[in-house]
C-alpha cells in the first residue's frame, strides 16, 4: 500500500485557482482508475476531475464551495501498489484533460444538468440514484451503501445541489420528483404532510451559496456596484400585435408556435439602428465604448441552476421563424445543460421576461458590460379610449434598465417609443 496524492492540474485557462463543485466520492470510498473524483468550477467552465489511479480515499481538499489552488493536493488515495508517488503535473493534465483539449469533459459553469419543464420531466428517464450512501457501523468505519431510488437526471441534480440523500426522501410514486424535493425541504426529512392552513415552524437552515449560484451573486453584485442603473417604463397597446401573432399561428404548419417574443426582437432589431448606443459594450477600466453593428440578443432563461442568459447570434438577420426556432433551441439547451461557452457569452443586448408572471413593472439588472436590458410585462385586457368611444384593449409595459454613464434618459425614452410605434402597428416589423 502506498499513499497517492492527487494535485489539481492546470486546466488551460490561465487560472491560479478553482472551486469545488460536487465530490463524487467521500473518504472511506474506493474509487477505480478513470473513477470519477470531482467537479470543479473555473470562472468559465466546469471540468469534472478523474481519478488516476485506483485504491481507496483518505483525504479530501475540502468541501463544496472551498476553492483549491493549482498545483495542490486535491484527493489523497491509499493505492493498492507500492511506492506510488504523486503524479507529476504532466501525467495529471494529461490525464484531466482541459476545456481545450476535451469537449465532454468539460460543460460551462452553466452547464449543470438541470431540467426542462414540470410537465416534461414527469416524462423524463429515470435512472437509480447513484450517489454514494455512506455509513458508519460501530467502529466508525465507512461501509458504501447504495441505495436504489429511481429519479430524473434532473432531481438527482437539484437534490445533489442541495446536499439531500435522494433515500431519505419519500415519495408516493416509483421515483423521487421535484414535489417530493420541496415537501423535504419544507417539512424536514420526516415530511410530516399536514393540511395547507396549519401553521407550523420548521427549523432554520443554512444554505452555502457555492457553484453557479454563488457565480451568479458575484456577477449581479459586479453590475450593480460598477453600473448606475436607472429604469424607464412605458406602456404599448399590443391588440394589433397579438391578433397578428394569431393569425400567423393559425398557418404556421411544421414551423415552431410563435410567442411574442420573436416579434419583440424584430421590433428591437428594427429600432437600433437609430439608437446604436443602446446594442453596445462599455469597458470601463479602458474607458471605451463598442458600438456594435451586428445584435447578438442575450435571452435570460431561467433554469433550475438559476438564470442562464443563452445569445441569439446576428439576430438582425433572422425572420420571426428562425427566431422562434432559435429561443425554444436554446432554452432548452440551457435548461438540459448543453448550452456551449459560446452561446452562453458575447451578447450586445439582453431582453429579458417573467412571461405570464411579469407584473406591473420590472427594473432588470444590466448584463455587464452591456449598456441595457429589455423587460417585456404582463400583458393585461383594460378599457382605452378611442376618441369618445370606450374600447378593450390589451396592454403591456415595456421596461428598460440602462448604464446611466454611456445611456441618458432622453435616448432610453426614445429607444422605447420607437419600439412601440412598431409593436402598435405591427404590419410596420414586415416592410422594407
Amino acid at each position: 500500500m502506498a499513499l497517492f496524492s492527487f494535485r489539481l492540474p492546470d486546466i488551460g485557462e490561465g487560472i491560479s485557482e478553482a472551486e469545488i463543485v460536487a465530490w463524487h466520492i467521500a473518504v472511506g470510498d474506493r474509487v477505480e482508475e478513470d473513477g470519477r473524483l470531482a467537479d470543479m468550477m473555473t470562472d468559465k467552465a466546469t471540468v469534472e476531475m478523474e481519478s488516476p489511479a485506483a485504491g481507496t480515499v483518505v483525504e479530501l481538499a475540502g468541501a463544496p464551495g472551498d476553492s483549491v489552488a493549482i498545483g495542490a493536493t486535491l484527493v489523497v488515495i491509499e493505492t493498492d501498489e507500492e511506492g506510488v508517488q504523486a503524479a507529476e503535473p504532466e501525467r495529471v493534465a494529461a490525464e484531466n484533460p482541459g476545456v481545450d483539449d476535451v469537449q465532454d469533459a468539460v460543460t460551462d459553469p452553466a452547464d449543470v444538468p438541470v431540467g426542462a419543464e414540470r410537465d416534461q420531466l414527469a416524462a423524463a428517464p429515470v435512472a437509480p440514484d447513484q450517489t454514494p450512501n455512506v455509513a458508519t457501523d460501530a467502529t466508525g468505519t465507512p461501509s458504501r451503501e447504495r441505495a436504489a431510488v429511481l429519479a430524473s437526471p434532473a432531481v438527482r441534480q437539484r437534490a445533489k445541489d442541495l446536499g439531500i440523500d435522494l433515500s431519505s426522501v419519500k415519495h408516493d410514486g416509483p421515483h423521487v420528483r421535484h414535489g417530493d424535493l420541496d415537501a423535504y425541504l419544507r417539512y424536514g426529512a420526516g415530511q410530516g404532510y399536514h393540511a395547507p392552513n396549519a401553521s407550523r415552524a420548521r427549523p432554520d437552515e443554512t444554505v452555502r451559496v457555492i457553484g453557479m449560484r454563488r457565480r451568479i451573486a458575484e456577477n449581479m453584485a459586479a453590475a450593480k456596484r460598477h453600473i448606475p442603473h436607472f429604469t424607464y417604463v412605458d406602456e404599448i397597446d399590443v391588440t394589433a400585435l397579438e391578433a397578428m401573432r394569431s393569425d400567423l399561428n393559425a398557418v404556421r404548419g411544421g414551423r415552431p408556435k410563435l410567442t411574442l417574443l420573436p416579434l419583440l426582437i424584430v421590433a428591437f432589431c428594427r429600432a437600433l439602428p437609430d439608437f446604436p448606443i443602446m446594442n453596445a459594450r462599455y469597458d470601463d477600466e479602458a474607458g471605451v465604448v463598442t458600438r456594435h453593428g451586428s445584435v447578438h440578443m442575450g435571452m435570460a432563461t431561467q433554469t433550475d441552476a438559476g438564470l442562464m442568459v443563452p445569445v441569439i447570434r446576428d439576430a438582425q438577420d433572422r425572420n420571426v421563424w428562425q427566431l422562434a426556432t432559435e429561443i425554444t433551441r436554446l432554452a432548452e439547451a440551457a435548461r438540459s445543460g448543453k448550452a456551449t461557452s459560446a452561446e452562453l457569452s458575447g451578447g450586445t443586448i439582453t431582453v429579458t421576461s417573467l412571461g405570464p408572471l411579469g407584473g406591473i413593472a420590472t427594473t432588470p439588472v444590466i448584463n455587464r458590460p452591456e449598456v441595457a436590458i429589455l423587460g417585456p410585462n404582463r400583458i393585461v385586457e383594460r378599457p382605452v379610449f378611442r376618441g369618445d368611444a370606450i374600447m378593450r384593449a390589451k396592454l403591456m409595459n415595456l421596461s428598460i434598465s440602462c448604464d446611466h454613464r454611456v445611456v441618458d434618459g432622453h435616448d432610453a425614452a426614445s429607444f422605447v417609443q420607437a419600439i412601440r410605434r412598431l409593436l402598435e402597428t405591427p404590419v410596420l416589423l414586415f416592410a422594407d
